[in-house]
């Protein structure tokens, strides 16, 4: 399976996550609200995590206010970088190969 398949696919998936945590919430849920959801403990576990590895900074510029986006906003934006790297791959130029036989 080459890559621009796979990331094709994996844009189609993304896509449809996102289509069904817009339309099937009864209203619009933050990220952080869904996971939540998922596991109460599950942000808090987060920002821990990000605290140790990455430093606190991390969390207060760029996980917090992640979290309290549309829950579809993440699955979305992989959705159009999975696009955009499986177009910028298929439009790379091929060697060209002689067909003559020798």
């Amino acid at each position: 399976m080459n890559i621009q398949r796979a990331l094709a696919v994996f844009a189609a998936v993304m896509i449809v996550c996102a289509v069904a945590l817009g339309t099937l919430e009864p209203r619009p849920t933050l990220l952080g609200e869904l996971l939540a959801r998922i596991d109460g403990d599950m942000p808090g576990r987060i920002q821990v995590a990000i605290a140790r590895w990455f430093g606190p900074w991390i969390w207060n510029k760029l996980a917090l206010p992640l979290m309290l986006r549309p829950a579809w906003l993440p699955p979305a934006s992989l959705a159009l970088v999975a696009v955009g790297l499986a177009l910028s791959l298929t439009n790379r130029k091929t060697p060209h190969r002689s067909r003559r036989r020798s």
